[in-house]
């Protein structure tokens, strides 16, 4: 940078610091979810609501986050994250044992929702930020930030084995291992000088940032945030959410004088919907469900084994692209197809070495998804500032929190009661848990008692109703895996069609703004 007073690889890692917070947090919610289903008895969608809070909050963090950054600056952005961590570990560790049931879920829906809050604002400044002191190269760099969500993966996940499987401490202490970093980044960050980026530099208004977001991307956002207060507030009628999001469209429409939008950048946007729910998604259930198929330690340590991989690769995107002579996009497809492999693979693992192999092809595939995807719209749309990433990372983890973490809860509750409905209907009827769950349109769905399956699974010779249980709960994970491999067939055909258009255009540019 050419001024002297800010200071890029302390910003960098400052960061670096404040996402491996949210990777921590991340991480432990992942490990504890058979913590909270015991104590409470929690069902597995309800669990995926509760954990998805952890990334729809994130979405209305880094929107807001996003529109005011430019102008009011990053260090307020920075000091509202710091405080509003600080306030959702009192708001979920108010969730006792011995709770009522749907209180303790509304303290822990929130306190996660808080998080999630306090990420998104952290990111509003993180991606802008890197993307605008590094210019020349950004997915070297925003893949270096971003090395920090798997590193925040692999000390929470280090954090479930030692503390939970091997000490049994309470799930308290081990989420609270998360304020470390927390008030490390806070330090990091003082007193420090922040560039404008590029949009902002040249004097563009709000409006002009927005014209390529335009209607189309405006129709993504309204309907993502229509699903959320859906799901979250179900006493608010239909009508009401769809005239809101019809709001929303023409606010957005009037900024823009109604301008139409990039097509591309519409189709970026949908794209990272699912890199949302297959990363965010996996990553929040895949502990539980290798836990289960092997046994919970070995699901921690496999979890620990990509998140490593993963961040020791993010370091490597730019010698990938340079000596396989990948652009961004062809790093995307590859990844695409590596995730759906291994996802395949993971489905039908039945030993530990099994297990490292299918999860390490997963976790290639999935390491590059969304730095890169951050790298592509900041060098192909650099007009709109900081607002067109900060909506990119909100619609991931807003997807994640809609459609990934729910999602495959209800995918597990859906094939498990399946299976048992299927193998045994008599043990079903007695095994069920008495209120039925549902997600978006799909219907409803008895699951399997959460307190009951936990039961059968600490005995050491399960009886032979709990053995049936076990294994229907098994099959359902299977299965769930299997269908979860769909997301990312689906990007692997998106990004084959973004690399064709490239290649017809001579090749992936970065567009300047000074031509």
């Amino acid at each position: 940078m050419t001024d002297s007073l800010i200071h890029p690889k302390r910003l960098l890692y400052a960061g670096f610091t404040a996402i491996l917070a949210t990777g921590i947090g991340f991480a432990v919610r992942g490990g504890i979810l058979d913590n909270w289903g015991a104590e409470f008895g929690f069902s597995a969608t309800q669990l995926g609501v509760i954990s998805g809070a952890g990334l729809t909050g994130f979405c209305f963090g880094i929107f807001v986050g996003g529109l005011v950054v430019d102008s009011i600056g990053y260090g307020k952005l920075i000091v509202a994250s710091f405080l509003l961590h600080m306030l959702s570990a009192v708001v979920t560790f108010t969730a006792t044992a011995g709770m009522d049931t749907a209180i303790a879920y509304q303290w822990l829906f929130w306190g996660t929702f808080i998080f999630a809050l306090a990420n998104g604002s952290l990111e509003a400044v993180a991606n802008p930020l890197v993307a605008t002191l590094f210019p020349e190269n950004r997915t070297h760099y925003l893949n270096i930030l971003h090395a920090s969500w798997p590193l925040g993966l692999v000390l929470g996940g280090a954090v479930g084995w030692f503390l939970d499987d091997r000490m049994n401490v309470s799930w308290k202490w081990q989420l609270a291992i998360f304020l470390i970093p927390t008030i490390v980044y806070g330090i990091m960050f003082m007193g420090q000088r922040f560039p404008k980026s590029e949009a902002a530099e040249k004097g563009l208004k709000l409006g002009d940032m927005f014209k390529d977001v335009g209607l189309l991307g405006g129709a993504v956002i309204a309907l993502m945030l229509f699903l959320f207060f859906q799901a979250t507030f179900p006493a608010i009628p239909t009508y009401v959410l769809a005239i809101a999001a019809l709001a929303l469209i023409f606010v957005i429409g009037k900024i823009t004088s109604f301008a139409l939008g990039s097509i591309m950048l519409f189709v970026l946007f949908g794209t990272h919907i699912l890199v949302g729910a297959v990363e965010l998604g996996t990553d929040g259930w895949i502990q539980n469900i290798t836990g289960s198929i092997l046994s919970s330690e070995e699901g921690k340590f496999l979890f620990v084994i990509t998140s490593l991989t993963m961040f020791v690769l993010r370091f490597c995107a730019a010698w990938i692209e340079e000596h396989l002579k990948l652009s961004p996009v062809g790093l995307l497809l590859l990844c695409s197809v590596l995730a759906f492999v291994g996802l395949n693979l993971s489905s039908g693992i039945e030993s530990f070495k099994g297990a490292v192999l299918a999860l390490l092809i997963y976790g290639v595939g999935k390491t590059f998804f969304w730095p890169t995807m951050l790298a592509v719209v900041g060098d192909r749309f650099p007009r709109t500032g900081a607002i067109a990433i900060s909506i990119m990372g909100g619609l991931g983890m807003m997807s994640g929190g809609l459609i990934g973490l729910p999602g495959l809860g209800y995918a597990k509750d859906r094939f498990a009661s399946e299976a048992l409905q299927e193998e045994a209907p008599a043990i079903y009827q007695e095994m069920k848990a008495v209120d039925s769950n549902s997600w978006l349109f799909f219907e409803p769905v008895a699951a399997i008692d959460g307190k009951k399956l936990a039961e059968a699974r600490s005995q050491e010779i399960p009886s032979e109703v709990q053995q049936t249980l076990i294994d229907s709960s098994l099959k359902g994970d299977r299965k769930t895996l299997r269908v979860d491999s769909l997301i990312p067939a689906t990007m692997a055909v998106i990004f084959l069609g973004l690399l064709i258009y490239f290649r017809r255009l001579g090749g992936y540019r970065r567009v300047d703004l000074d031509n």
